[in-house]
């Protein structure tokens, strides 16, 4: 049987994050592949527009046709 599964190592033991369908003493091959820590959350578009600290006139999202077509 192959089963891959996560685990957390204690330091000392390997402790499983899901219970295992095995009988105690049984032998069993592991290999070892350390997971990458969890990467930071993208910023969301509004924050990179706040970020970008845009300057226009205080209508703008009501009359952004308006604007466009000033172009």
């Amino acid at each position: 049987m192959t089963k891959t599964l996560s685990a957390v190592y204690d330091g000392r033991f390997f402790l499983p994050e899901e219970p295992l369908e095995l009988q105690p003493n049984t032998r069993v091959r592991i290999t070892v592949e350390t997971e990458s820590a969890p990467q930071a959350e993208p910023y969301s578009f509004l924050n990179t527009a706040r970020a970008l600290r845009l300057e226009g006139p205080p209508d703008w999202s009501e009359r952004i046709e308006d604007y466009l077509q000033d172009k």
